[in-house]
């Protein structure tokens, strides 16, 4: 079983999520969504709160809003045995992608592909707020979840997505070739214009330009003089 929650403190509200137990995190940890974000309290024991980032990529890892970190991390604190009970506490969180899971390690139990991409001593919570956790808590669904369709359905939602974003380059694509070319006829046409203006057959002689014309009748008025 899945416990969802709803976080109102960003608009649109942001769905959170954890396993009821250690068996169902591991589940989580190799079906979370790759942009989903997981919290769990530094150096002890608690449940793996996951915040999942909006499809539309408006926001990231690196840009939780501040007042949607608290919310995980007092999920995260009020889900602790041992946390719950204790203030002063330290967030820690990183993207779902980021967690590694080997053969050796206990029921629930991960490390980091990359330190560098988790998140120490960023939330400081110094209490329980339960205003917060009450609030969150009136939001919580449990069910059960297919893991394996949520992801298939998950990849065909993305796919449909660069599918769309394709079509829509290449479809922009062909409208700046065709601006492109329609520049080009046009510039050939001034030319070609210009040439015809200046030369032609008049008498079987090329015909002069209006501006050669002027500069021959100044040539003439001066030798007349």
């Amino acid at each position: 079983m899945v416990l969802f929650f709803t976080s109102t403190v960003h608009n649109p509200a942001i769905t959170l999520y954890m396993g009821r137990d250690k068996v169902e995190n591991e589940d989580l940890i190799k079906y979370a969504y790759p942009g989903d974000i997981w919290f769990h309290v530094d150096k002890l024991s608690s449940a793996h709160v996951y915040l999942r980032l909006p499809e539309d990529g408006s926001m990231t890892w690196e840009t939780i809003p501040e007042a949607l970190l608290v919310d995980c991390a007092q999920l995260v604190k009020a889900n602790s045995i041992e946390g719950n009970k204790k203030d002063n506490l330290t967030i820690i969180y990183t993207p779902a992608d980021n967690l590694k899971k080997t053969g050796d390690m206990a029921v629930g139990q991960v490390s980091f592909h990359s330190d560098k991409r988790v998140r120490h001593a960023v939330v400081h919570i110094a209490k329980r707020e339960n205003p917060i956790v009450n609030r969150l808590n009136k939001t919580k669904v449990e069910r059960v979840v297919d893991h394996e369709q949520d992801r298939i359905d998950r990849e065909k939602r993305e796919s449909a997505v660069r599918r769309a974003a394709a079509a829509e380059k290449k479809k922009a694509d062909m409208e700046l070739a065709r601006t492109r070319e329609a520049e080009k006829a046009a510039r050939s046409y001034d030319t070609l214009f210009d040439v015809e203006e200046d030369y032609g057959e008049e008498d079987g002689a090329p015909k002069k330009s209006k501006r050669e014309g002027k500069d021959l009748s100044a040539h003439a008025r001066h030798v007349d003089e």
